[in-house]
């Protein structure tokens, strides 16, 4: 007898788990959209200001548009003298401070001596200081009546001290390089602090003396940092109006004096807007330069 065949087990598919509702698509916000809060204010807070001073010079007080402002300031020789002592006094600031910061940050970084951490941190502080509280420190100690000429008449009797150069062009240099020198440290100060300390060692067990290790080793690795110091002090002795203005230097008028005067003094407001515009044009062409100095430097 043949057995019959058992019926193979009935195997029961499991329960498709239940669809859930489909994910929402992520919708992402186009890039502009983020772009024009920034672009909002800078455009209300800045370009369009911007515009209406380079409007403003092209209207006389005839109406409408036209050069005449422009050739009024330009063969002024109130303009020419501002632009010269500008010029003059921006270059001559900038080349003390590549000198002076490089003195120093060469002294604070590789000559050991108590308190050396303690200035270089005073650096990036002195940093944050407005200008016209150093010239207002410098007229307490150079001025007419400052301490310098108080001394010198306490000691000789004499009716008024030897120190009057603050309110000369010589006054307006020695403030411009007091303030902006550490602009100049900083970037320096970064720069020493990458250099390998076994390349001196190594120049200076060759015989070389402090001289030549500064000028064949260190001054190299420094140059990068001394072009992106100087062109930015550069751009801010030209538009630097503060210490004109605190060191009471009459004979002093560089293109902000002169903006001032022309807008707040004569009420000449093309004049003074031309002579924004110029100074401008000027700043822009030398931070765009900067910019450049700064990313070779790597700044």
């Amino acid at each position: 007898m043949t057995a019959a065949p058992t019926a193979a087990p009935r195997v029961s598919a499991a329960p498709a788990p239940a669809a859930g509702p489909a994910p929402a698509r992520s919708r992402s916000v186009p890039a502009w959209v983020w772009a024009l809060p920034p672009v909002a204010v800078l455009a209300l807070g800045f370009l369009y200001p911007l515009a209406l001073v380079v409007q403003q010079s092209f209207t006389p007080d005839e109406g409408g548009a036209s050069l005449d402002p422009y050739a009024e300031v330009f063969a002024s020789a109130a303009f020419r003298s501002a632009l010269t002592t500008t010029v003059w006094l921006a270059l001559g600031s900038t080349a003390g401070c590549l000198v002076l910061g490089f003195v120093l940050a060469l002294v604070i970084a590789f000559v050991p001596f108590p308190g050396g951490k303690a200035v270089a941190r005073f650096v990036d502080v002195f940093l944050s200081f407005p200008s016209f509280l150093i010239t207002l420190a410098l007229l307490f100690v150079y001025g007419t009546v400052g301490m310098a000429n108080g001394l010198w008449t306490g000691a000789t009797g004499a009716a008024e001290g030897p120190f009057h150069f603050l309110t000369t062009p010589w006054g307006v240099l020695l403030a411009e390089i007091t303030y902006f020198t550490p602009f100049v440290m900083r970037p320096l100060l970064a720069a020493f602090s990458q250099l390998e300390t076994g390349q001196l060692e190594v120049a200076s067990s060759l015989g070389a003396g402090p001289a030549r290790i500064i000028r064949q080793v260190i001054l190299p690795e420094a140059l990068p940092a001394l072009a992106a110091g100087g062109s930015l002090v550069l751009v801010m002795c030209l538009n630097e109006f503060g210490i004109v203005l605190f060191t009471g230097a009459k004979g002093v008028t560089t293109l902000p004096m002169l903006v001032y005067s022309k807008a707040i003094l004569e009420s000449d407001y093309a004049a003074a807007c031309v002579v924004a515009v110029v100074n401008i044009a000027i700043s822009v062409g030398l931070y765009s330069l900067y910019r450049v100095v700064s990313r070779r430097a790597g700044a």
